[in-house]
C-alpha cells in the first residue's frame, strides 16, 4: 500500500473533509478523491462512507489512519539516521503556539540554534487548552501550556516533552494594598475585581481553585486573552489578573506577588505529531526549547 494512503486518511479524521484536506496540503479536492479511490482499491474494503454532506472513515478506515503516524515515524526515524550519517539536521521548522510560551522560550532557543542550517517558521496561537493539539497537524512543533497535568487536554496522541514549569503570579496596580505584600492566600484576593480570561482556557482554572478554597465566587469584571491588555488595564487601576511571572514585564505600573495557598503554576508543553517529532530538525529545536526553559527555572539538563 502507498504510505499516502494511511496518510490521507488520518488527515481527512482530522480536518473532516476532503475540502478541508485540499486547502491544507494544496492539492485539489479531485486529486484526493483519486487517491482515496486508488486507496480503497488496494485495500479491498470501503475506507469512508457517506456522512451528512461528507464522509466519515469506515471500521478499516480507521484501522489505517490509526497506523498512518507509525509508518510516517518509522520512514522519519530512517531519514533521521541519514541526517546524522551526513552532519547537522537541516530544513524547516515550522512552530506555533502561545504568545507568552514563546515569548519565554523563543530567544533563548534561537540563541542555542545560531550558527546552524535550520530555518524556524513561527506563527502565534492564542488558543483554549484542548485546541493545541489540532494545530500540530499543521505545524511541527506546538507550545502549548496546561495547568491540570504535563499534557494538555486533547493531546493524548501526540509526542509531548515538558519545557519548563512557570509560575503565576497576581498583578495588582502599583498603588493597590496588596502591592506591597510578599504573598498573597486566596482570602485576600476573593472579594477583589477580577480581569479574567474566556471560559475554558487555562488560567482561569486557578481563579476556580481560588473560588473552591473560599467558598464564593469571584468577581469576574472583564474576560480578555491577550496578556499584554490584561496588563495595560491592570496598570490603569481596573482589577487585579493572573499574569506569568517571567514573560510579564512590570515597568513600575503594577506589582507581580506570588499566589500561595492554591497551585498557580503552568506547564508550558510542546507538541508534536509522532512522524514529526522523529525529524532530526524537529528533535533538536524541541530539545533547544528545552534547554531554554530550564535556564528560566535556573536549572541545568544533562
Amino acid at each position: 500500500m502507498d504510505i499516502r494512503h494511511p496518510e490521507l486518511l488520518r488527515d481527512l479524521r482530522e480536518r473532516g473533509s476532503l475540502a478541508a484536506v485540499a486547502a491544507a496540503t494544496h492539492r485539489t479536492p479531485s486529486a484526493l478523491s483519486q487517491q482515496l479511490r486508488t486507496a480503497q482499491r488496494a485495500a479491498g474494503v470501503p475506507l469512508v462512507e457517506p456522512h451528512g454532506r461528507g464522509l466519515r472513515l469506515t471500521e478499516a478506515g480507521e484501522l489505517l489512519a490509526d497506523g498512518a503516524d507509525d509508518v510516517a515515524a518509522a520512514l522519519a526515524r530512517v531519514a533521521a539516521r541519514l541526517e546524522e550519517h551526513r552532519g547537522e539536521p537541516v530544513g524547516t521548522v515550522r512552530i506555533a503556539g502561545l504568545p507568552s510560551g514563546l515569548t519565554a522560550l523563543l530567544p533563548g532557543a534561537m540563541t542555542l540554534l545560531a550558527g546552524g542550517h535550520l530555518s524556524l517558521e513561527i506563527d502565534d496561537l492564542d488558543l483554549a487548552e484542548h485546541d493545541y493539539a489540532s494545530a500540530a497537524a499543521d505545524a511541527d512543533i506546538v507550545i502549548a501550556h496546561s495547568l491540570t497535568s504535563e499534557v494538555p487536554a486533547g493531546s493524548e496522541g501526540l509526542r509531548s516533552t515538558v519545557l519548563t514549569r512557570e509560575p503565576l503570579d497576581v498583578a495588582v496596580p502599583a498603588d493597590h494594598p496588596l502591592a506591597g505584600r510578599a504573598e498573597l492566600r486566596p482570602r485576600d484576593v476573593v472579594d477583589e475585581d477580577w480581569i479574567c480570561v474566556p471560559d475554558h482556557y487555562p488560567f482561569d482554572t486557578v481563579l476556580q481553585r481560588i473560588e473552591s478554597a473560599c467558598g464564593r465566587a469571584l468577581h469576574r469584571r472583564l474576560r480578555i486573552r491577550d496578556n499584554h491588555l490584561v496588563a495595560a488595564l491592570v496598570a490603569s487601576g481596573e482589577g487585579i489578573a493572573l499574569l506569568p511571572r517571567w514573560t510579564t514585564r512590570t515597568a513600575d505600573e503594577f506589582a507581580l506577588v506570588p499566589l500561595v495557598g492554591v497551585p498557580a503554576s503552568r506547564w508550558i508543553v510542546a507538541l508534536s505529531r509522532p512522524d514529526r517529532a522523529e525529524r532530526a530538525a524537529v528533535a533538536l529545536v524541541t530539545r533547544q526549547l528545552a534547554v531554554a526553559g530550564a535556564a528560566l527555572m535556573g536549572e541545568r539538563i544533562r
